[in-house]
Parts: C-alpha cells; structure tokens; sequence
C-alpha cells in the first residue's frame, strides 16, 4: 500500500537533511522524499519529526509483549547482540512462528557455545534458561586447547547460519585467559564480523583481573582489525566512565575500529547469580547487596548472607542492580557523559516483561497488571530524547536519529547488508520510519511502575505497515522480519 507522511519535519541522518517534506511509503520501501507527492492514504504529520525508525543493537526483548513497548520507544528493528540466542535456527524460526511488530536478528551466542562445551548445557535459544546460566561456574573456567577449538568451532558455525556477529558476555567469566577473548577476536576477523562484548571488570575495581575489560577490547582491535563494539560503557565504567572513554578514543583514533554504546539509566538488569554481584565483587564496585533489588518480588536485598542465598536458590532470577544514583547530580552528569561521548550509539538492553505466574508473554494489550522489568525495556530512546534533546539541546535532531538509527545500522553493513535499507530515508530504504511529537516526546516507564510506555511517537511504520496509528498501537500488526548475516 502507498502512504504518503505529508508535512513532516523530514530529519534524515544519512544526508543531512533536516526539513519540510513528504515522505512517500511503497512496498516496504521509501519511495520519494520531496514535495507535491501524492497516495492513495495520507497521513498529515505536520508540526511532527519524521526520521528512521531506531535500530536497538542490544535488546534481549524476545516477546510481543516486549517489542511492542520498543515500538511506543521509535524503534523499528530490535536485535540482541551483547549475548546472542543458540541454537540460532531455533532462535530465528521460533520469532517467526510466534509473529513480530518489529525486525529482529541475533548474534552468535559466546557463552552458549563455551557452556556447551565446558559444561555439557545444550543450549534452547530461550532468554530465562541463558540467564540461569549465567550463574552457572561450571562455564566460567578457562579452556583447554582442544575445548577452545570445539567451542571457537560452534561459534563459527553459527556464523555460517547467519548470526550478526559475536556475543561475547565477558563480564560473566571474568577470570577466563585473555587468550580466549583474542581468538574470538581472530574469528571475527576472519569472518567480517562485529563483536558485541559486555566487558569484564575494570582494573581500578579489581587489580588482580587478568586483563582491564576496556583495554581487552583495544588490545584485540589493534591486533586482528576487528570490529569491537563495547557494550553499555555506562554500567561497566560507572565512576571510571573519563578513563574508559580516553582509552577507547585514543584507539579510535589509532585507526580500531571500537564503537561504545550507552543508555540514559543508573541501574542495570541481569541474573542475581552473575559473577559481578558476588558479595566481594560488589564490594570492589563500592557497591553493597543493598544494591540489588530482585525483580519479581520487589525485594531489596538486606544482606550478604541473604544475598548468598538467592544466587544459591536461583541464580537465573532477573534483578536490578544500581551502579548510579539518577537523583545525584555527579552521577547523571556521568550517565549525559556517555551518551555524549563521539559517536556513542543509543542502545536499550531491554530486558523481558514477568509476571508473577511465571509468564514473559502475552499479546494482550495493553499488558497485563503486574508485569516487570527494567524500564529501560519501555523508556530507553525517548528517555535520551528527552535529556539530549529537549532539556539540554546537547544534540539537534539530526545527531539523535544519527545515534539512535543510522550509527547502529552502520555497525552491520558488512555482515548484513541488508542493513544498508536502514538508518536513513535515502530512495529505496527500508520503509522503517518514526514519526514523533518533538514536544511531548518522553519516557514514562519508572522503577516503580517500569512497563508504561513513552509517550510522543505518533506514527511507527515496520517495513511499511503501520505498528503505531495516531499514538495508538495496532494490535493486528506483526510485519516483523528477521536481519540476518550473510557470511562471506
């Protein structure tokens, strides 16, 4: 169906451009940018921002329920590439079966592969049984040479089936041999793929790590020419976010090719059972046990031995862990800090949505009461918008949706070129297109209440099919499509 967005303030990263135009919508694709166009549906989008719909690099959102608070966020194309999904044809054929509002796609599942080698788990491409084993230290030791090469093996394989890349979830195995992480980094290299790393721990935390998580991430770079992107540089730097984001430019500007990304939150979401919230490591962040509240029940945890014995009981229960103070002004200049850094991408970590009878689904909608998750999952993009925009002028329009859409769709252009089609309004780009209120636009979602959906984006178009029709979201809309890599 041709739709025509008549009147729109047209902001369009991949040419500069930034004003009054119609944008005409034609099979899946963008038609014509211009004026005097006409269609058989006019949607009138003037006084609204129209741009590319944004392309979340690291949501872990597996569910309808969860893409359709993306969708109320502006974003067209969720991918989750910090830790993957494996099997991955079951990953990609189960999205498919289920139907989708927004594009999706996965890496090569890291920690999958080693856990399979190392421990003997066959992985299920499902979220909850990756995160209980994230808890799991059977996976977390250093390889012999012959389990390196079955689980590098695995890897590469998934490679072949079409995976976006490496996810390698470090930060989980801290105390692996960097050894391991640079022949991740050879692959990579060898195969044209980006690797998506949540780092381990930083040497001002622990001194007796084997390697500083971010200087890991140069070191490779340097080394195999490897694109290295850094996970949420906002959760793993906390108080060393200057020495990080020095570290990472002055690789940059070496020639690495290092991208970072970052969300505007002081708290992250993970299994209670990761390496990071063992009592003493927590102690190392200057964090306490006080510092994790568990998600479903809502239980702020009292003390080491109570927390000892939720990871003990179940490693895999999802949890908040607050690394800043939002409401302390050090600690949100910290957070703009990253969001601000040369080229920072916008990326959510969204997380799923429970309910309290164990579900993480449902297509009802609106959702259910009751449900939880982090509000990042609802509130990430128009959160941004509303700091970096809005409130501060730190960025124009046109560097917002360059962050949030094009940057990101960059990263993959060698192993999707299918990816080309999205992050920018050029004649023949995936019709993925945002259309918001620059007024209005803001997140809602809280810690308190955290599936209440951002408010301002008017319109979302997913391969040209409207999921969002005047701030309304059509439940009937599942035009979703997988990105796959296409291996060299």
């Amino acid at each position: 169906m041709r739709t025509l967005l008549r009147g729109g303030r047209v902001v369009d990263p991949g040419t500069g451009f930034d004003g009054v135009a119609d944008v005409l919508l034609d099979d899946g694709k963008v038609a014509a940018v211009g004026s005097g166009l006409d269609a058989p549906a006019v949607v009138d989008v003037s006084g609204l921002v129209v741009g590319p719909g944004f392309v979340d690099l690291h949501s872990h959102v597996h569910s309808v329920a969860g893409q359709r608070l993306q969708a109320l966020d502006g974003v067209t194309t969720a991918l989750d590439l910090e830790a993957g999904l494996m099997p991955l044809e079951r990953a990609y054929a189960e999205a498919a079966a289920a139907g989708r509002p927004l594009n999706y796609g996965f890496s090569a599942c890291w920690a999958a592969a080693r856990a399979q080698v190392l421990a003997g788990i066959e992985p299920d491409a499902q979220i909850d049984s990756g995160l209980a084993v994230l808890g799991n230290p059977a996976w977390q030791r250093s390889s012999s040479p012959d389990e390196l090469a079955a689980w590098l093996s695995l890897v590469e394989g998934e490679l072949a089936a079409g995976a976006l890349g490496i996810g390698v979830l470090m930060g989980y195995a801290p105390a692996t041999e960097p050894g391991e992480f640079l022949a991740v980094a050879h692959l990579a290299a060898k195969a044209g793929v980006p690797t998506y790393t949540h780092v381990r721990e930083l040497v001002e935390v622990d001194p007796a790590i084997p390697v500083d998580g971010s200087e890991e991430i140069v070191i490779a770079a340097a080394e195999t020419g490897a694109a290295m992107h850094h996970c949420h540089v906002n959760s793993t730097s906390g108080h060393h976010l200057d020495r990080v984001l020095a570290t990472l430019e002055k690789s940059r500007r070496a020639g690495s090719r290092v991208t970072v990304e970052a969300y505007p939150y002081g708290a992250g979401s993970t299994a209670v059972g990761a390496a990071f919230i063992e009592p003493d490591r927590l102690r190392l962040k200057g964090l306490s046990p006080s510092s994790v509240v568990i998600l479903e029940t809502g239980e702020r945890v009292a003390d080491e031995a109570r927390l000892r014995q939720l990871r003990e009981a179940d490693p895999g229960a999802p949890c908040l862990l607050e690394f800043l103070d939002e409401d302390n002004p050090r600690d949100q200049a910290t957070l703009r800090q990253a969001l601000a850094f040369p080229d920072s991408i916008v990326a959510s970590d969204a997380m799923p949505v429970y309910w309290t009878d164990g579900r993480t689904e449902s297509i009802e909608w609106p959702l259910p009461p009751g449900g939880t998750t982090h509000p990042r999952t609802a509130g990430t993009f128009a959160k941004t918008l509303r700091l970096m925009v809005r409130e501060t002028g730190a960025w124009t329009w046109l560097e917002a949706f360059r962050r949030c859409a094009y940057l990101p769709s960059r990263l993959l252009d060698d192993v999707a070129p299918a990816a080309r089609g999205k992050g920018h309004l050029g004649v023949g780009a995936d019709a993925d297109v945002v259309v918001l209120d620059p007024a209005t636009i803001t997140d809602a979602a809280t810690y308190a209440d955290p599936t209440r959906p951002s408010r301002g984006v008017r319109h979302l178009f997913v391969g040209g099919v409207a999921v969002v029709g005047d701030g309304e979201l059509r439940t009937g809309a599942f035009p979703g499509k997988p990105l796959r890599g296409e291996p060299r």
